[in-house]
Order: C-alpha cells, then structure tokens, then sequence
C-alpha cells in the first residue's frame, strides 16, 4: 500500500489544500504482516470524512485504515472539510462542491481510481457520518453507497445544543438548518428518484446522539432504500469507529 500526499490548488476554495489518499501497491514482495488485494484495473474508491475536531489525517493516526484497505485492494481518498458539516458556508468556503465535486476528480487526475458509479463509496464518522449521509443522498448518480458512523443525524438539534456558535458562518445569522442541508429531508426527497446509493448507519448505544441516530434509523426503514442499521455498546469515540470501519468494508465489498 502506498500513502500518497496530493497538495493541489482548489478552484472551489480558491486556495493551496491537500488531500492524503491510500492505494493498493501491485507488487510488495517482502513486505511482512499485510495481505496485499491490489488488483491491475482502476481502483474501487471510499471517500472517507472526518469529524467537527479533525483533519484529514485524523483516519490515519486513530485507526488501522491503511491497512484494512490494502487487505480490501480498495483507494481510500481523505480530504479535509474543516468545521463546515460538509456545506457550503454562509461566510465561509464551498466545503460541500468541494467534497462532492472537485476532490475526486482531482485524485482520478493523479492516480488510476475508477469513475464508475458502482466503484464509488462515501464515509464518515460523527460530522463526517452527517457528510456522507448528506453528498450521497444529494449525489446519488456520484456514489453507490453510503455509511455514517455516530453521525450527527440531526443537524438542527446538534447546532442547537452544542454548536451555536458555528451556525452564523455555515447557515447565517439566525437561520435555521435548510432542507438541503437536513437528512431528515434529504432522505424523503430522495426516496422517489430513479437510482439511490445503499445506506449503512452504526450506532452506539453510549453515543450522545443516539436517539437522533434512531429516529433517522426509523425514517430510512419505512423509505424504499437498501438500508442496513447496525449498533453496539460503544460510545462516540475512535474505539468504536476502528471497530466499525471495518464493518463497513465488510458491507461495501463483500
């Protein structure tokens, strides 16, 4: 597996960012402990999202990612979406037609990951469960399948409750959430389009958003998607989220 560093110019954000991006290596010969799946074609891609405290380094150093994708033979693309639940800010940067947009089509400029829909996934944890449940629900012609881990299922109540000060930059000064922005919505806005990505949420009873996560739990599983629900004990911490990622592999290409 390599580990690829991409600094690039972003058009969307108008600035220098990067992205870290792990590939399957074709021929690693002598390298001990690892199960290499690389295959020769262009690689099947997760989208992987961080949480409202990190960066797109964060999968790398509080999980085994790196190696749980070189036993898949799966590309995982990191990008960062700072604290902007994945939107495009009020006062601030176009996060979302970053992530949904330019971030991939960037990596595929460099690197040979396949542009098919059904090679294409997005995942998150907490803030970045919300992303993904959010760019896919949106982007369904983009990415097959979805999965938000302890995601921020609510966004309304979460602003509310723990983030006030960041609704004024991400959705404006006394704004409530917009329907394009709220999953709630999204999911029964999406349930009569022609094609829709498969959707798996993890959940740990601990978690401080868990009853948010069941009511979105109980909203999907009376819409017509492919849905899969899956909790534990675990609460919202990066114990669970290393457990569960590989679960969610597991359920993408399995």
């Amino acid at each position: 597996m390599a580990l690829i560093n991409i600094k690039f110019s972003s058009e969307v954000l108008g600035r220098q960012t990067s992205i870290n991006v792990i590939i399957p290596q074709k021929r690693t010969n002598g390298e001990i402990g690892i199960e290499n799946a690389a295959k020769d074609e262009k690689y099947k891609t997760l989208l992987l999202l961080h949480g409202l405290s990190d960066d797109n380094t964060i999968w790398l150093r509080r999980t085994s990612i790196e190696r749980y994708a070189t036993e898949r033979g799966i590309a995982v693309v990191m990008p960062s979406g700072d604290r902007s639940f994945y939107t495009d800010m009020k006062y601030g940067d176009k996060f979302y037609t970053y992530i949904s947009q330019e971030v991939l089509r960037i990596a595929r400029e460099y690197l040979p990951l396949s542009e098919k829909r059904e090679d294409n996934f997005i995942a998150g944890n907490s803030m970045g469960g919300y992303g993904a449940l959010k760019i896919a629900l949106k982007n369904p012609e983009s990415f097959c399948a979805a999965a938000g881990l302890s995601s921020v299922a609510d966004v309304e109540s979460f602003m509310t409750k723990y983030a006030s000060h960041l609704r004024e930059p991400i959705f404006g000064t006394g704004e409530k959430v917009p329907d394009s922005e709220d999953l709630f919505f999204l999911a029964k806005d999406g349930e009569s389009q022609p094609i829709k990505p498969r959707i798996y949420m993890g959940e740990g009873k601990g978690d401080y958003m868990y009853a948010d996560n069941i009511r979105l739990k109980t909203l999907f599983e009376s819409l017509d998607y492919d849905y899969t629900y899956s909790e534990d004990e675990g609460a919202h911490n990066w114990a669970f989220w290393d457990d569960y990622i590989q679960r969610v592999l597991s359920w993408l290409l399995d």
